[in-house]
């Protein structure tokens, strides 16, 4: 969108997607079959993030995971998920939303169904995030360059 005027307004599912991940490569698997669209980088957001996320059938949204400064938000739109978190699994049908303050329970969601799902994914982008892990040897850091993945030992992943 660089050298373009900025629209005011979308159709949401026409926005540009990111697919594929930045995760290391033995964890980026898990998230085949996610397609994001970050709406609100269409309108120059820079204190909140909103993306339009689908999930095909057999994806995840990340690998289960908490943030110790990002708040996050979902809303289903349609279709069917499972939240997975530290109490457990909740099934997600459209109409339902979650919330995840930053340092409490870990999450994420998963599509065990036959069709896709799509939901809304908002967070702050307050700087100096970082997040937990708890089921695999992961933590992020977020840098001005984008996350970054490093093994609880400290060593990055290559």
């Amino acid at each position: 969108m660089t050298g373009q005027p900025r629209r005011s307004a979308w159709i949401a599912t026409e926005a540009p997607a990111r697919t594929g991940s930045n995760y290391p490569p033995e964890f980026a698997t898990r998230v085949a079959g996610r397609s994001k669209r970050p709406l609100g980088d269409l309108f120059g957001l820079t204190n909140l993030g909103v993306n339009l996320v689908t999930l095909a059938p057999g994806s995840q949204s990340s690998a289960r995971h908490r943030h110790c400064v990002q708040d996050e938000f979902i809303y289903l739109l349609w279709g069917e998920l499972i939240l997975v978190d530290d109490s457990g699994e909740v099934a997600l049908v459209a109409g339902m939303c979650a919330g995840f303050p930053h340092g409490g329970t870990a999450h994420h969601l998963i599509n065990r169904s036959d069709a896709p799902a799509v939901y809304l994914e908002i967070g702050d982008r307050l700087p100096g995030d970082s997040a937990d892990f708890p089921d695999d040897d992961l933590v992020a850091r977020h840098t001005p360059d984008g996350w970054r993945y490093l093994h609880k030992s400290g060593e990055p992943y290559p």
